[in-house]
Order: structure tokens, then sequence, then C-alpha cells
């Protein structure tokens, strides 16, 4: 007697669960985590106040994305402060000088303004080649989607870390 068969979603999503219990979130395996200035800080700073690390720094990378101006970017090493900073927002700033911090703090690659693979954070992924078919992908941006099991959609293009089923 053969199983029914499974979607695709479900034979990701099966793949990646790390823990599985009835009436719980699925606890899911991140093969790819996308972070930009915006909401990343308070990820960094709850990572900061219980005393742990990026798990897996080679899987995570960042780029300066919501608060880059489309002018005034002439090349890698683009400053934040000075007449020369494309910069102007202080809010922007203070943004984008958080992420760089966070970023060197822990062990994250940063594409900051003016590196040739810094972009929207939504695009560098399948850009530089980072996304690939079966892969579960966190943004800190990305609208909410629904479980991969009642998706129609053969892959998310994002994945929560832990999914309600249904």
């Amino acid at each position: 007697m053969s199983s029914a068969p499974r979607t695709l979603a479900e034979k990701i999503w099966d793949a990646h669960a790390v823990r599985s219990e009835q009436g719980e979130p699925d606890l899911l395996y991140i093969d790819l985590h996308l972070v930009h200035e915006v909401t990343s800080p308070q990820a960094f700073d709850g990572l900061r106040a219980g005393g742990r690390k990026v798990r897996r720094p080679d899987l995570t990378i960042a780029t300066e994305d919501h608060n880059v101006p489309t002018t005034g970017i002439t090349g890698p090493g683009v400053p934040l402060s000075g007449p020369s900073s494309p910069v102007t927002d202080p809010v922007s700033r203070t943004q984008v000088e958080a992420l760089r911090r966070n970023a060197a703090e822990f062990g994250v690659l940063l594409h900051s303004m003016g590196d040739a693979e810094q972009g929207i954070v939504h695009v560098i992924g399948p850009q530089l080649g980072l996304t690939q078919p079966g892969m579960t992908i966190v943004c800190g941006d990305s609208p909410p989607r629904r479980c991969p099991r009642s998706s129609p959609r053969p892959w998310p293009s994002t994945s929560p870390v832990r999914c309600r089923p249904g």
C-alpha cells in the first residue's frame, strides 16, 4: 500500500521540519536569512540581550535597502556622515549605522551602499544565486504567508520559522 501523494510544498516542509508536535507550530530549519536595516535592529537586540549569537552567520545575508537613496552613491565605502553622505535623513542614517554595527558584531556578511551586490533585499537573493528551489528563506519584512501545506505556491518565497498549520 502506498501513501497518499504529497505536494512539492509538503515535501519541502517535511524536509525542513526540526520539530512537529500536535497543536504546536512547526519549527523549521531555515536555509537562508535575508536581513535589512529596518526590521533587523530589534532582532539583533534580542540576540544581544539573551547572550546569543547568530546561529549560522554563513546563511545570513544583510543588505542596506529601505534607506538607500537613488542618487549620490559613487562606489564602495559610502560615508554616512558629513557633506558627502547621500543619506540625509537622520532616522535613515541611524538605521543604516545600526545594521553596519550589528553585521560586524555578529559576523554577518553585509552588502552596503556602493557594493556591487547591494540591492533590494527581495531581489538580491535570486540575483546573486542565493535562493534556489526547495529552500526555506526568511526575510524580516516579508508579507505574512500561509503555511506551505495550504499554499497554492510550489514553494514559498519566504517561510516563517514557526507556522501554524492550515
